[in-house]
């Protein structure tokens, strides 16, 4: 892990440039307007990330930001070359995001089982009471569906009150 000490609003920003990062750099005001800050922030505040390598600027028209594989190891992600593909479903549509871990909590009380869902990509639109599907997952096959309890914008977490977990989720075992 880092040794990198981040606020916050540092954490949060340089988590937004994280989801944001596709192929191409990122502007200034989109991650603005994902953090709910002003671009004049952002900017002063990528001032302080690239002093500690965390991100490159990219200079031109389609310039901006893009993190480094120091900002990854900072938030305590892998950086994901080819991720394998965890679906995520939000009020039962798919949503476009990487599934960074899962994180079962009180799994020896049934009824206050809980998951923590760590995503890499915009958590923005998930509000407490909505119902989500993880999975399955590509070894285990592991589904999880539940209800929405808090989210951590921080970390970039969901917390989940689990509804329903089952493994393997797909098709029954081919008998032998």
């Amino acid at each position: 892990m880092s040794s990198i000490e981040l606020s916050d609003s540092q954490r949060k920003i340089l988590q937004a440039l994280v989801n944001l990062h596709t192929e191409s750099a990122v502007k200034g005001e989109a991650i603005a307007e994902e953090v709910g800050r002003n671009p004049g922030t952002i900017r002063n505040q990528m001032q302080s990330l690239k002093m500690n390598t965390l991100v490159e600027g990219v200079p031109g028209p389609k310039g901006g930001y893009k993190p480094t594989a120091r900002a990854y190891d900072a938030l305590g992600i892998q950086e994901l070359t080819q991720a394998a593909d965890v679906p995520l479903e939000h009020e039962g549509e798919p949503v476009d995001t990487n599934v960074q871990e899962i994180d079962l909590t009180s799994v020896h009380h049934p009824e206050l089982c809980r998951a923590v869902v760590r995503l890499q990509g915009p958590i923005g639109n998930f509000h407490g009471g909505d119902a989500v599907a993880v999975g399955p997952t590509p070894l285990s096959k592991l589904l999880i569906r539940g209800t929405i309890e808090g989210k951590d914008d921080t970390d970039n977490s969901l917390v989940l009150t689990i509804d329903e977990m089952r493994a393997p989720a797909g098709e029954e075992p081919a008998e032998h």
